[in-house]
C-alpha cells in the first residue's frame, strides 16, 4: 500500500534528486520550455511552481529562499526580473505539461513542460478574460422571477387564452407558467385578454 507517499523520488537519493530538479528548474527558467519524462514533469512542476509565486514579491527573503534551491544566481535573477513581470496576474498554474508520446530507446512517456505565458502561438486565441466572479446567492430566484416577468404572452402565445379575464381565483386549465407568475405575484391579468 502506498498510504502517504506523496513525493515521487524518481529513483535517485535525496541529494541527486534536488540537484536534478534545480537544474531542470533553471533550464526551465532559461530556456521557457523543455523536454523531459511525464515523471520528471510532474515533480519539476510542484518545485517550480511555489518558487514563481515567491518570485510575485520581490524581497531579500523570498529571493534567499529561492537561491537555496535553485542554486544559481543567474536564473534567480532572471526569475525574479523577467518570469515575475510576465506572470505578475496569473494566481497559478504558471506551467503547461504537453505530452509528447514515447521515447524510441526505452520507451518513456515523454512531455514538454512549459512556462504557460510565454507560449505566444497558443495563447494568441485566447480571449482575455473577466477576473470577476459572480455569486449564486440570490441569483437564481432573481433570474428566474425576471424570466417569468418578461412579456411571455407575446413571445409564448396568449396567456390566459385558457382562462380568460382570469379572477386569479382558480388555476383550472393554466399553464405552469400562469402558475408560476401567480405565485410570485407577477400576474397582470390584462395580458393576453382577447377583445
Amino acid at each position: 500500500m502506498r498510504h502517504g507517499k506523496k513525493i515521487n523520488h524518481l529513483g535517485r537519493k535525496t541529494a541527486h534528486r534536488k540537484s536534478m530538479l534545480a537544474n531542470m528548474a533553471c533550464s526551465l527558467i532559461e530556456h521557457k520550455r523543455i523536454n523531459t519524462t511525464v515523471a520528471k514533469a510532474k515533480a519539476l512542476k510542484q518545485f517550480i511552481e511555489p518558487m514563481i509565486t515567491k518570485s510575485k514579491t520581490d524581497t531579500t527573503p523570498n529571493r534567499r529562499l529561492v537561491m537555496s534551491r535553485l542554486r544559481q544566481k543567474d536564473a534567480v535573477a532572471e526569475l525574479f526580473r523577467d518570469v515575475a513581470a510576465k506572470i505578475g496576474d496569473r494566481p497559478g498554474g504558471y506551467t503547461r505539461i504537453i505530452k509528447l508520446g514515447n521515447r524510441l530507446g526505452d520507451n518513456a512517456d515523454m512531455a514538454m513542460i512549459e512556462l504557460v505565458d510565454y507560449n505566444e502561438i497558443y495563447n494568441a486565441d485566447k480571449a482575455v478574460k473577466k477576473t470577476t466572479r459572480r455569486s449564486r446567492r440570490g441569483g437564481r430566484a432573481i433570474g428566474f422571477a425576471v424570466a417569468l416577468a418578461f412579456d411571455w404572452p407575446s413571445y409564448y402565445g396568449q396567456l390566459h387564452q385558457l382562462q380568460p379575464g382570469c379572477d386569479c381565483g382558480s388555476y383550472r386549465g393554466a399553464t405552469d407558467r400562469h402558475i408560476a407568475l401567480h405565485r410570485l405575484r407577477l400576474h397582470t391579468p390584462t395580458w393576453g385578454v382577447q377583445s
